[in-house]
């Protein structure tokens, strides 16, 4: 097939997510001033989007806070710098099993199952331009553990986020996700156009070989507009992968801890490797107004 190589790309950091990484490197932002002071500081690199999740301060836990959520924001919206807010609406879905020979009662550490009002109370109190829409439900890298998004908790969380007029952005982590997805364009709840992140070699998903990358990319609508990653040592290969295949970018400690063997990154010198990738490919790096002018995105002032 030829190369549709995008030539005007939009970039993405993932600020910190809600993995077990706060106690790997002193870079991971726990608090929402540090999460908030990182995600401006990508906006002056060159990321048009930052994508955040919270923790607790103290611990580095994720969070599904709401206070934390606003004081992010309000922090964002406050600084100097434009950029284009994602907040996440993955969290309140997790299921941990007990052993495989007693999986019931569930394991009450790592299971955190609300409902979908509940999953977005953040998205309605704060109103970001974009909020991501995990779409299905996956075996999540640990043994036990099941990242739990159902089709009636899509449809209603899907529903939701359209009437708040937020954009959502559906993570794929396999074909069938992408799939699921166009169902929820076909029944209205979503917006077509959609926005896609295509997640690559996340346990037990999608794994990060170029075929796998490619059959994603082919189940996207050719109209939709679609970002990838994968993790590691593999994030800044992924970004050229994804310009080459007609998408856009995303980096960021959520995903990636290194800057090179040995070096941890900041969030901010991620963004900036990625930013020389896209213009040394001969690409132009998309600012946060021409992302929303593309993506149809309504930007909310900040509280006065």
């Amino acid at each position: 097939m030829p190369l549709t190589m995008t030539q005007e790309v939009f970039i993405t950091c993932a600020v910190t997510g809600s993995g077990g990484t706060q106690d790997r490197s002193p870079h991971v932002p726990r608090s929402p001033k540090e999460i908030a002071d990182s995600a401006i500081a990508t906006a002056k690199a060159g990321a048009a989007i930052v994508h955040c999740h919270v923790r607790d301060p103290e611990t580095g836990a994720p969070s599904r806070k709401i206070e934390y959520y606003r004081e992010v924001t309000d922090r964002i919206r406050d600084a100097e710098v434009d950029v284009v807010l994602n907040l996440t609406a993955g969290m309140g879905g997790d299921i941990t099993f007990g052993s495989p020979e007693k999986p019931l009662p569930v394991n009450p550490e790592g299971t955190d199952m609300v409902g979908a009002q509940e999953r977005v109370a953040h998205i309605a109190e704060c109103l970001p331009e974009i909020c991501t829409l995990d779409c299905g439900t996956m075996n999540f890298a640990e043994a036990d553990y099941v990242m739990t998004n159902t089709p009636g908790m899509l449809r209603a969380m899907g529903r939701m986020m359209t009437d708040l007029g937020v954009k959502p952005e559906i993570e794929a982590f396999d074909t069938g996700h992408l799939w699921f997805a166009k169902e929820l364009v076909k029944e209205g709840i979503l917006d077509d156009p959609a926005l896609v992140q295509l997640c690559m070699g996340v346990p037990w998903g999608a794994p990060n070989d170029l075929n796998t990358f490619m059959a994603m990319v082919n189940n996207v609508p050719d109209h939709w507009t679609f970002s990838a990653f994968s993790l590691g040592r593999n994030q800044m290969a992924y970004a050229a992968a994804a310009v080459l295949a007609g998408g856009h970018v995303r980096v960021g400690l959520e995903d990636n801890l290194w800057l090179e063997k040995g070096v941890l990154a900041t969030n901010a010198q991620l963004v900036e490797r990625a930013v020389g990738i896209v213009e040394r490919m001969g690409a132009s790096v998309m600012g946060p107004q021409a992302v929303r002018d593309k993506l149809g995105l309504t930007k909310r002032a900040p509280r006065g």
